[in-house]
C-alpha cells in the first residue's frame, strides 16, 4: 500500500550544483523522530547536519508514515544529511546540495525484535561500525526486510511526488541478501544500486541520492 502523504515542508528549497559540488538555498531540517523513527545524534542535530531539500524532506517523512502503516513493527533511523545552506560537508565527500540522505542500517536483536543501531560519540555515531559477512554485530543482525521495505518506501514516495531516487550506495557484498527479500526484486528493477565498494564500505549505514532537478552553479 503506497500512502498519499500530504507535504510537510513549509519551505520550498532550491538546489544548486551537483551532490559533490553544490549548494542549497532554504534546507529544511529533519524531525528529531517520530512513531517509528529517529535521528542518529542530537549533537549532530545541533551541529546543523540534518538538513535536506525540502522535497527531501517530504520523501523521507513520508516513507517514514507509509512504513508506520504497513511495518508497525519496524524501527528506523537516519544519519548525516547536510547544511542548511549545503556545501562542503566533512568527511563526505558529496551530501552538498540537499538531495543525499545517510540512513542507519535496520537490525534486530537476538529475539528478533527491531531495534535501533547504537549511535554514539564513541563508536562515531555509528559510522564506526563493521558488519560481518553475514550481518552481524555485536548481537545484531541486519534486518535486510526492513531495509528492503524502506528503500522501496522511498522510491514510491519519490515517484510520487514527480522525483526519483538516483543511486543508492551500500555494500556490494550485502546487496545479495537484500535483493532476496520480498520486495528484492522491486528494488532491482527500479533502483540504481552502487557496484563497487565506494571509500567507505557503506554497511552500517546506506547512502541515498535522490533525484531532484537543481538549478545550475
Amino acid at each position: 500500500m503506497v500512502l498519499a502523504i500530504s507535504s510537510h515542508a513549509e519551505i520550498t528549497s532550491t538546489c544548486y550544483g551537483k551532490t559533490h559540488n553544490g549548494r542549497l538555498e532554504q534546507g529544511k531540517m529533519l524531525p528529531a523522530d517520530g512513531d517509528n523513527f529517529e535521528g542518529y545524534s542530537l549533537i549532530a542535530r545541533m551541529a546543523g547536519r540534518t538538513y535536506v531539500h525540502s522535497d527531501v524532506y517530504n520523501i523521507v517523512v513520508g516513507a517514514y508514515q507509509q512504513l508506520n502503516a504497513n511495518h508497525p513493527d519496524k524501527r528506523f533511523k537516519y544519519a548525516e544529511t547536510g547544511f542548511q545552506q549545503g556545501g562542503e560537508f566533512k568527511p563526505h565527500k558529496t551530501h552538498r546540495n540537499g538531495l543525499s540522505v545517510d540512513f542507519m542500517t535496520p537490525v534486530m536483536d537476538g529475539d528478533g525484535r527491531s531495534v535501533h543501531l547504537p549511535t554514539h560519540p564513541l563508536n562515531k555515531f555509528g559510522y564506526d561500525i563493521e558488519f560481518d559477512n553475514q550481518g552481524r554485530f555485536d548481537g545484531l543482525r541486519i534486518d535486510y526486510d526492513a531495509q528492503a521495505a524502506h528503500l522501496m518506501a522511498l522510491h514510491q514516495q519519490a515517484t510520487a511526488q514527480g522525483h526519483d531516487i538516483w543511486r543508492v550506495i551500500f555494500d556490494p557484498e550485502l546487496q545479495p541478501k537484500l535483493f532476496e527479500t520480498e520486495h528484492g526484486a522491486y528494488l532491482q528493477q527500479h533502483i540504481q544500486f552502487s557496484k563497487k565498494r565506494s571509500w567507505v564500505r557503506h554497511d552500517e549505514h546506506y547512502h541515498v541520492d535522490f533525484d531532484v532537478p537543481c538549478k545550475h552553479q
